[in-house]
């Protein structure tokens, strides 16, 4: 089957969260399933950079008026996956972020450069590709690529089938509607059957409306987003298309994620032998500034700083943590207010609390290795990938009962218990699971028994990948 995957970010090329992960590791899982998949990312600077052996595969002007781009193909590294780079140096050779510039405002020509990457997916999946190869399913991923359908249903004649993942609708990518016609979009589709989203052009609501069939990263957000509270606008949409709405958790990608092998690590260990887990606990609090105490339960936070992560729940009962004797490793940007109030409690609490504002991928795994719980009090969360990391590195998550987290975490309660879940979005509830964390912790026996029932768990994506490749066969 030849799918081609669509996606604005990647990793190890270029990463802002978690769909860059997903991004590396699915299309590499569908390879391994004797696939034909292949990548289409934008030509970011960082992309060009890493990539090796590019050559041109084709040059054309996308949109009427538009000077040509190329189309460049390489391979992924260590997975050799195929990869197309739209290559158009004037909108994506940038260096601040791929979707924002340094003071936090988004590229004002977003539209255009994303309009561009869904109109090349959809070139790629048409009679009217520019390169000897067409898709049989283009699988796009949230709103940068969301007028891939639209583009393919609007296309007379034979094109490939599409599927649109959500990984987060409420980010919805909505334009004024001047950008229909410089994205050669009809006057026609600018509709509530369409398009057109509350007088804006959207390009989550052209996906979700023109997909063949729509799929969340968990089973539980797919229920989710068609509620008022979560729907963000799109329940009405949703529910009408509700038996094309379906939710694949995600994996994680096991040989990057593997605290046998992990080089980022002061030591390594497995489910088999645990002990070198305190080596990266003293190495984590030595490189941090923190206390060199083996006994103090140490909480591990890596996350984008906002208030769908409930991270301001998570400082209203931090005090009485920390004056219980409790460490907080914090890594992680976002809302300059969130930024601004944990970088407070780290100077009130000197040796306890650590706060590293920005993105580092080695610390990231030092994190996940060296706590002994991972916090992820999300208010939603469309799946989550650290939940997953957690159990794996055997650091047992705290986590609220939505989205993803309730379909990975099983509460410590039960026999198999990987975590601690809570249910209400308060301070109050996610203080007694802490402190529910914290008693087991205190519990060498039944802490073990938490840690190695995460560890044991399939968390891979083969299993995922196979339901997504069910889905792809489904529709064609």
């Amino acid at each position: 089957m030849k799918i081609l995957f669509v996606t604005s970010e990647i990793f190890p090329l270029i990463k802002t969260g978690g769909l860059a992960d997903v991004s590396g590791a699915l299309p590499a899982a569908l390879q391994a399933l004797e696939q034909d998949v292949r990548l289409l990312i934008p030509g970011y600077t960082q992309v060009l950079d890493k990539l090796e052996s590019k050559r041109t595969v084709a040059s054309f002007a996308v949109f009427p008026g538009q000077p040509e781009i190329r189309l460049l193909s390489a391979k992924m590294p260590h997975t050799g996956v195929p990869v197309y780079v739209l290559d158009a140096p004037q909108y994506f050779c940038r260096v601040e972020g791929p979707y924002q510039y340094e003071l936090g405002g988004d590229w004002p020509d977003n539209a255009m450069r994303f309009g561009m990457l869904s109109k090349v997916a959809a070139l790629l999946g048409s009679a009217a590709s520019p390169i000897a190869w067409q898709a049989d399913i283009v699988h796009c991923n949230d709103w940068q690529t969301g007028l891939a359908p639209a583009y393919l249903q609007l296309t007379p004649g034979k094109h490939a089938k599409t599927v649109m993942t959500v990984h987060n609708i409420a980010f919805q990518g909505n334009f004024d509607s001047d950008w229909l016609v410089p994205l050669d979009l009809p006057q026609s589709c600018f509709d509530m059957h369409g398009v057109e989203f509350h007088g804006y052009l959207s390009f989550l609501k052209a996906g979700l409306h023109y997909a063949d069939r729509i799929v969340t990263v968990s089973p539980t957000y797919a229920h989710e987003i068609q509620t008022t509270e979560m729907g963000y606008g799109m329940q009405g949409l949703l529910t009408v298309r509700n038996g094309d709405v379906s939710g694949i958790l995600n994996g994680i990608d096991e040989e990057e994620w593997n605290p046998a092998t992990d080089k980022y690590l002061a030591a390594q260990y497995d489910n088999n032998d645990l002990a070198p887990k305190a080596e990266c606990k003293l190495a984590l609090q030595q490189s941090l500034g923190l206390e060199a105490n083996a006994q103090a339960p140490l909480f591990g936070v890596v996350s984008r700083l906002a208030y769908q992560k409930g991270l301001d729940l998570l400082l209203e009962c931090l005090p009485k943590l920390l004056d219980g004797g409790a460490q907080l490793a914090l890594l992680g940007s976002g809302e300059h207010e969130l930024e601004r109030r944990y970088q407070q409690l780290a100077q009130r609490y000197p040796g306890r609390v650590s706060v590293t504002v920005r993105f580092d991928e080695g610390l990231s795994h030092r994190i996940m290795a060296g706590a002994d719980i991972f916090l992820m009090p999300s208010r939603f969360e469309p799946c989550g990938l650290n939940q997953l990391y957690g159990m794996r590195y055997g650091t047992p998550p705290v986590v609220r009962r939505t989205g993803g987290l309730a379909d990975s975490v099983i509460d410590a309660k039960a026999a198999n218990g990987t975590g601690f879940v809570f249910d209400e979005a308060d301070s109050n509830a996610l203080y007694k699971a802490v402190l529910r964390a914290i008693d087991s912790f205190r519990n060498d026996k039944k802490f073990q028994r938490i840690q190695l029932n995460g560890m044991q768990r399939d968390v891979g994506w083969r299993s995922s990948a196979q339901r997504y490749l069910d889905l792809y066969r489904t529709i064609i």
